[in-house]
């Protein structure tokens, strides 16, 4: 099979243009790796796994006469994490599941969304020398939400996201230097990535009614729903170790940097610190940190402190 791979990759090289040739070369890596995923399944020996899932609910409540200052609220938080990590021999294979979505009200105002994530990761690693830490490395990684996002700085509330949009599709392949197991650098020339608007008439409406009102839709042409990227360089650092007992401290960033405009690499930081106590509780901490040109040209940040229930297995 993965001859065949390899000879429908020579062909379609002899054909077609450059930036095609980088998407299949890089599929054919990864449908190459499924030949080997099919093996690694049916030996469950080599296998590590471990899920977390976490409930977080927090509530305030004043009535007209409270002297003390406060606002009534209510905010609540799900999350499930959960990861397979298959090594055989030079032979490593990852898959990383993370689901985030949370919400909070004040008093009379609407629902509003804290966190809103669902990340997959899949890397299949293969060892360079048997007492090597680098390997060469096929991943596939994708990115989204699903509930609506407002602009809330903006008194007409206009939407600037919804389900499926956007959503990121990145498949690389190259060097990743591992010396440890909690840490990880990937470095991947020639990555490809798609940005998938799953609404592309989001801003349609609202561009007709207030026509000031501006929007680059994430980099994709309007009318579109689909933009393809090729980057000259893509650089992901992995971090996730237990720092303390019952403490978990992980963060994921990653550099984007595309072919159209070197100048504007896209950055985006996950960070994570989870302490858990009494045997099903936690208290959680999140940060997030992203700068994207195609979105906005400043720093965007959200963090958040969760307090709550939590299930390991």
């Amino acid at each position: 099979m993965n001859k065949l791979f390899l000879g429908l990759f020579i062909f379609i090289s002899m054909i077609v243009k450059f930036p095609l040739c980088i998407l299949t070369l890089c599929f054919t890596c990864i449908f190459s790796v499924a030949a080997s995923a099919q093996e690694a399944l049916k030996d469950t020996s080599y296998w590590k796994k471990a899920s977390k899932f976490g409930l977080n609910l927090s509530q305030g409540t004043f009535n007209e006469s409270w002297q003390g200052g406060g606002l009534t609220n209510i905010a609540l938080g799900v999350y499930l994490n959960s990861k397979g990590e298959y090594t055989r021999g030079k032979e490593n294979w990852v898959n990383d599941f993370q689901f985030q979505l949370g919400a909070i009200k004040n008093k009379e105002d609407a629902f509003r969304k804290s966190i809103d994530r669902i990340f997959f990761d899949s890397k299949y690693g293969r060892k360079l020398g048997a007492a090597s830490q680098w390997y060469f490395f096929a991943n596939l990684n994708f990115l989204t939400q699903i509930a609506n996002g407002r602009d809330f700085g903006d008194p007409r509330l206009p939407f600037i996201s919804a389900f499926f949009t956007p959503a990121y599709l990145t498949e690389a392949i190259g060097i990743e230097w591992k010396p440890n197991k909690f840490f990880n650098m990937q470095f991947s020339p020639g990555a490809v990535r798609q940005t998938i608007l799953g609404n592309k008439n989001l801003y349609r409406e609202i561009d007709r009614l207030t026509p000031e009102y501006k929007f680059s839709n994430y980099g994709v042409e309007r009318g579109k729903s689909i933009r393809n990227e090729i980057a000259i360089m893509q650089l992901v650092m992995n971090f996730d170790k237990n720092i303390a007992k019952d403490v978990n401290f992980k963060w994921r960033y990653q550099a984007f940097a595309g072919t159209q405009d070197l100048k504007a690499i896209d950055n985006r930081l996950d960070a994570q610190l989870t302490a858990k106590f009494a045997k099903y509780f936690n208290v959680n901490i999140g940060l997030i940190a992203i700068y994207d040109q195609d979105q906005i040209a400043k720093m965007q940040l959200a963090q958040s402190i969760n307090f709550g229930f939590l299930y390991s297995w």
